[in-house]
This record gives C-alpha cells, structure tokens and sequence, in this order.
C-alpha cells in the first residue's frame, strides 16, 4: 500500500469515526429517552435528535468522503480483498451510496418524528387503544417509504428497509428462509400438543421479589460474560441493548413479581447483545471492522445465551441452588426438573418476547407478513389490528384481547425499524449453526455450563464471530465458521430434540 493510499485511509476513518461519535451521542439520549425522560420532554428530545441526526448525515455525505472512496477504490483497495482496509471501504462506500440519496431535511424529520412517535406508542399501549397511535404510525411509514424510494430497490420498497439491518437480503430470499422453517415448526408444535403432558407452569408464576430478580439477573448476566464495568442494566417499557461505545454497553429489561421468566431470560437476552458489542475490536471502534455484523448476526449471540445456554438443562444444574437460595419461598419443594420443565414449557401465546423457542418464530412470520404488506401498499394502517387477530387466531388458535396483548405490543413501527422483524427469526437460524460447530470444536462444553464455566464458549465466539465485525456479510461468516450455508436444519435439529425428550415425541 501506497504512503498516499494509507494517508488517504487514515483521513477516512479519522471522518468516519468522528461521525461515529456523534452518533454514538444520539444512541445515548435515544437510550435515557426509553428509560428515564420525563414524558413531557419528547419534543425538546425530538429536536435534540434531529438536530445530531441532521448534522450527522451532512458530516457523512460531504463530498470528501465520496472523494475518499473513489480514490481509494481506484488507487490500491482492492474490494473484493480479504482484509479489514478493504472490508472497511467496500462497506462504508456501500452506505455512503444509499445516505447520498437520502435528503438531510428527511433525515432530520424522521428522527424529530420518532421521538414523538416512540412516546405515543407507550401512551397507546398503556391504554390499549391503536386508534391513538394510527395517525403517528401512518407519518412513520410514510417517512420510511420516502427513504425507501429515495434508495431505490430491486422489486419491493420493503427490499430498501430489509437492506438497512441485514445487507444482501430481499424479501424473496426472506420468503423463502421461512417457508422451509414453517412446515417443520407447526409439525412440531402439533406434536407438542398431542403429547399429553405439560409442565407446571404455576412454579413460575408465584411471588419472585423485583428486587432480587435483579440480583440474581445480574449474577447470571455477569457469568456468562457480559461486563458490568463496562456496562449497566436498567428498567424500560420495552427491553434493548444499545452499544454508545465499546466501554459503555447498556442492557434493559422489565420485571413482573410473578412472572420469573420475563425478566431473568430477557436479561440474558440483551446481555448476549451487550457481549458482542463488547467483544467487537476497540481499536476498529467507529468503523465497519468495529462493528457488528448484522442484525441477525447480532440476534443469533442474544438467542444463544438466552436460550441454547440459559435455557438448557446443564445452565440451570449450575444456577438452580443459587435460585433456591435467593426465592426460598417461591422455589420451596420444586425439583430441578420441575423447573427446567417449567420454563421451557411450549404454548401459543400473545407476547413475542416471552414466547418459548418452539413458537416465537411463528410471531416473527406474523410481522414480516404484515409490515411488508402495510409497506409496500397491500395493506391499509387502519387495518392493522384486524388482520393481527385473524391471523393470530390462524396461526395460533387463540385472539388476543386488545391491542396492547397483540400489534401495539413491540416498539419497532414506533421507531421506524420497518424491516427489522425478520432477523430475530434470522437469528436463530444462525445461533444453533454456530452452537452445533461450537459444540463440535470444543467438546461437552456442557459440562462446563454445569459447573458455571462458560468461558469456553465466550472464548470460541469472539475468535470466530466478534473479531471479524464487519470483515464478512453474514452468508460469508456463516459458511467460514461452520463450512455450511445457512439452513434451517440446525434449529430443527435442536428444537425437535430438546422438546422430543421433555415431552416424549
């Protein structure tokens, strides 16, 4: 590499990460905004986005930087390269062609219209009443299809938004990942449900004081991985993880005294998310080799910990006497297995994020089949939370009883992440290929769990997945780690076993 070639890199990441910083700025008021603003303060806090937004977007699309890439392509990097120099460009030129397209005043509008959307949102699920949402759903949605025209796209203005959280794949492609999971699931499901048996789930349901969920929560959190140097756990109406920089990871989640699985796997959920964004490479921070993948791969290491790990048998060998020993009351006279029963029970039910792995893809299926079709103009707003409950029912069997229970319950349309639904199921299909190579290289590693020891696997993600950031697309990764493409073989392959035992089938 040319003395020239290097200065001019060095000039577009010292760029890059500076516009990283400032948005690393806007990703900490959106986090107080979900946690401690005043509600009276969305307005103030819409400006303040956009204001960072806006300035963001013009530091990002100044004809320097486009200068940058273009002399970088055409004097030494090589995009199709195998290193990180050629990683970063290919990946920053690909963002940069797409932020060129998009107007800074739309930019700025559809952050200002976020922030008052998002608070909305809780004021209509607190009531349970859509109706008072629609109109700020309908103003999000248009944005987001200003975006999406602005981009450009191959077939559908949803292909646009897909693009944003996981680059490469199309609604074809989505379509048909789900078709070969769908069958299999609702197979196994039945057969789950002609089985006969069931836990108790009431062992789950009793009286799990607030504060020592946390408590226990964050033991189990930090156990596994997750830094609380580094990070924080906090309350919020609907739970996330959001990386400000690789020293400052903050998780969230939301507790209910009687109902222990809400909020200890949502825990291990988020803390999976906060443990990539700690293991991505501090000295790539603020460009594309610091920073995660996709987010289905982002998915895949919550997935994992929260269940291929927090839910398994050997986590809980492990973590059950410490259970016992901080809810003495609630856990008196339940047996380990009764427990390990109990929180891998397999039911349809209305919330997504408390849903048990057999059935939490077929809520996915349900929101990529509405949001593609409200997006791209097959399905009126209005009509949201009608063809919500006919298709639950569908898919289902039962109809949730109002809107906060069935459409108004994720925070995703509020926030304009139209698009983002599909990688949870994306995610899991990703989590037991890379479990099942894992498992492979190291041996019994549940054992480990076992006895409490889950640095093996922690160990084995951040050499092959978390180092990488963005040097690979998630098709590429996925076949370098595990020698396969994606499939949803693995997934099933888990599911039917782990359920077959529990239930005899």
């Amino acid at each position: 590499m040319s003395a020239k070639t290097k200065e001019q890199l060095n000039e577009l990441y010292r760029n890059i990460r500076e516009i990283s910083i400032l948005r690393s700025c806007e990703s900490l008021l959106d986090w107080d905004e979900r946690t401690y603003m005043p509600r009276n303060a969305s307005e103030h806090r819409g400006n303040q986005m956009a204001l960072l937004a806006g300035i963001a977007h013009e530091r990002f699309v100044s004809p320097r930087i486009g200068e940058l890439i273009g002399n970088l392509t055409n004097d030494g990097v090589k995009l199709a390269d195998d290193t990180p120099d050629a990683a970063n460009v290919r990946e920053i030129k690909r963002v940069y062609e797409k932020a060129i397209k998009v107007p800074k005043s739309l930019v700025e509008e559809l952050s200002r219209t976020i922030v008052l959307s998002q608070g909305a949102w809780q004021e209509a699920r607190a009531k349970s009443d859509f109706n008072s949402f629609q109109t700020w759903m309908e103003k999000v949605v248009s944005l987001k299809r200003q975006v999406a025209e602005a981009v450009g796209y191959r077939k559908t203005p949803y292909d646009a938004l897909l693009d944003d959280f996981e680059p490469g794949v199309t609604t074809e492609i989505i379509t048909g990942v789900f078709a070969g999971l769908r069958n299999e699931l609702v197979e196994l499901i039945a057969r789950i449900k002609d089985s006969g048996k069931a836990p108790d789930r009431g062992i789950i349901a009793r009286n799990f004081a607030i504060e020592r969920q946390e408590q226990f929560g964050k033991e189990a959190a930090s156990a596994i991985g997750f830094d609380f140097a580094s990070g924080r756990l906090d309350v919020t109406v609907h739970p996330f993880c959001t990386g400000i920089g690789p020293t400052d990871v903050r998780i969230t989640t939301r507790y209910d005294e009687n109902h222990f699985p809400q909020a200890f796997f949502g825990i291990l959920h988020e803390a999976g998310h906060g443990i990539y964004e700690q293991g991505l490479p501090k000295e790539h921070y603020g460009i594309p080799c610091g920073d995660s993948v996709s987010l289905g791969i982002h998915e895949s290491q919550s997935r994992m910990w929260e269940n291929l790990v927090g839910r398994s048998r050997p986590f809980w060998q492990y973590f059950f006497p410490r259970a016992q020993a901080i809810f003495p009351e609630p856990l008196k006279g339940v047996s380990l297995e009764q427990f390990y029963f109990a929180v891998n029970d397999v039911r349809p039910s209305f919330i997504r994020v408390e849903a048990d792995e057999a059935t939490y893809n077929l809520h996915i299926l349900l929101r990529f089949e509405i949001e593609s079709a409200f997006f791209n103009g097959d399905l009126q707003i209005g009509d949201v939370p009608g063809i919500w409950r006919e298709r639950f029912q569908k898919y289902f069997g039962i109809t949730p009883k109002n809107d906060a229970a069935g459409c108004l319950q994720d925070v995703h349309w509020s926030a304009g992440l139209i698009g983002y639904f599909p990688t949870y199921t994306l995610g899991n299909l990703y989590a037991a290929q890379f479990f099942a190579k894992a498992k492979s290289d190291l041996g019994n590693i549940e054992q480990s769990f076992a006895a409490g020891d889950f640095k093996g696997l922690l160990g084995w993600l951040r050499e092959n997945i978390h180092k990488h950031g963005q040097r690979y697309r998630a098709e590429e990764l996925v076949k370098r780690v595990t020698s396969q493409p994606l499939s949803h073989k693995p997934l099933m392959e888990y599911l039917n076993g782990k359920f077959g035992e529990l239930y005899g089938i």
